[in-house]
């Protein structure tokens, strides 16, 4: 059985390894990006199955950089990482097609339940 990939974009390189690893350890292939401007260059080099995008990056944040994702793949599913507590979603964001809006804080027990959804959703699989 191939290993889902999962593109991981986050500008803060500790929270990229242990976020990384973790979800490694979960089974998939993780992918890595440290800039929105990288994660475009990934997503159309790998083709990842999914993408963890966090919000607040320098100079492309990460709603530009879903904008520039939805210009030429408009059906690869996006989770949003976010500092906000609650995981609210974010003003503008409703015509992305953002499949959930996890918060860093909680981030591994939220982002394990919100990939195993994009996967029921889109494979009917119940995950790793």
């Amino acid at each position: 059985m191939n290993k889902k990939k999962i593109l991981l974009v986050d500008d803060e390189k500790d929270l990229l390894m242990v976020v990384g690893l973790t979800i490694e350890s979960w089974g998939y292939e993780v992918m890595k990006a440290s800039s929105g401007k990288e994660a475009l260059q990934v997503l159309k080099d790998k083709n990842p199955d999914l993408v963890i995008l966090d919000y607040l990056m320098p100079e492309m944040d990460g709603i530009a950089t879903l904008q520039e994702i939805r210009k030429f793949n408009t059906k690869i599913p996006v989770i949003m990482f976010t500092a906000h507590p609650e995981g609210i979603p974010l003003k503008g964001t409703d015509n992305l097609g953002i499949s959930a809006f996890v918060p860093k804080a909680s981030a591994e027990v939220i982002l394990r339940t919100s990939i195993r959804m994009v996967e029921q959703r889109l494979y009917g699989e119940s995950g790793s």
